[in-house]
């Protein structure tokens, strides 16, 4: 588990680090089925998460808190 949660966060670190753009979009999978899909906004510093099956948004600010989220999704 640890090492998943840890991943997860390097991953959505390298959003807020990226400066090649605005707007930073990932996809989150668990076995090639996509689980959800996380964009950052360094203008806003935020992130949203779209759960893939439902299509339901949520947004963090917190990259704590969208990592559990993302972590949640994918241990189902």
């Amino acid at each position: 588990m640890h090492s998943q949660l840890v991943a997860i966060i390097k991953r959505l670190e390298a959003m807020t680090e990226a400066q090649d753009s605005e707007v930073q979009v990932r996809r989150f999978e668990k076995e090639g089925v996509e689980k959800c899909l996380v964009t950052y906004d360094s203008t806003t510093n935020t992130f949203e998460l779209t759960e893939s099956d439902t299509h339901q948004s949520y947004q963090f600010d917190n990259i704590d808190l969208v990592a559990m989220e993302i972590y949640d999704l994918i241990s189902e």
